[in-house]
């Protein structure tokens, strides 16, 4: 399998505003924790910061790349010759998608937090996913690249 010459790839990070809240986390434990003594108020302070912090890191760890012929999206990887035609869903379009024009078999890789997204038909028979909707800040970036990606498999 041969790597294409500008593979795609982008991060899902959360927003800087949930990092704030990872921090009034920590003080809500501590606060909590403040009738107990200054210690025990500390370790809430850094202790429920730390676990916050962490689950918003890892919610917002999940990539999208297109490398070496195939689309990998999180938990799904697919060659770029099992992909069919592509939308640029402006923030508007990808609201609907996420909503009532949704397929149930369909394939989200969704973040509220991005209000753009990529949705791409699947043309594999043997998948019944219809669809990949996947959130991305530079839909049109990814599509290009899936195109690129297509023509040199």
């Amino acid at each position: 399998m041969q790597l294409s010459a500008t593979p795609y790839e982008e991060r899902l990070t959360a927003p800087r505003s949930w990092w704030l809240i990872s921090c009034l986390v920590g003080l809500s434990f501590a606060l909590i924790l403040l009738p107990f003594g200054t210690l025990p108020l500390l370790g809430g302070l850094v202790g429920g910061t730390a676990v916050a912090a962490v689950a918003a890191s890892a919610y917002g760890s999940l990539r999208i790349r297109v490398v070496g012929g195939a689309l990998i999206a999180g938990e799904a990887k697919l060659p770029v010759t099992a992909l069919g035609d592509m939308e640029v869903l402006d923030p508007e379009e990808a609201r609907a998608w996420r909503t009532y024009k949704a397929d149930t078999r369909a394939f989200l890789l969704l973040r509220a937090y991005i209000p753009t997204a990529l949705r791409v038909e699947v043309t594999d028979p043997e998948d019944p996913t219809p669809y990949l909707y996947l959130s991305t800040r530079e839909p049109e970036r990814l599509a290009e690249a899936i195109k690129r990606a297509r023509a040199t498999v």
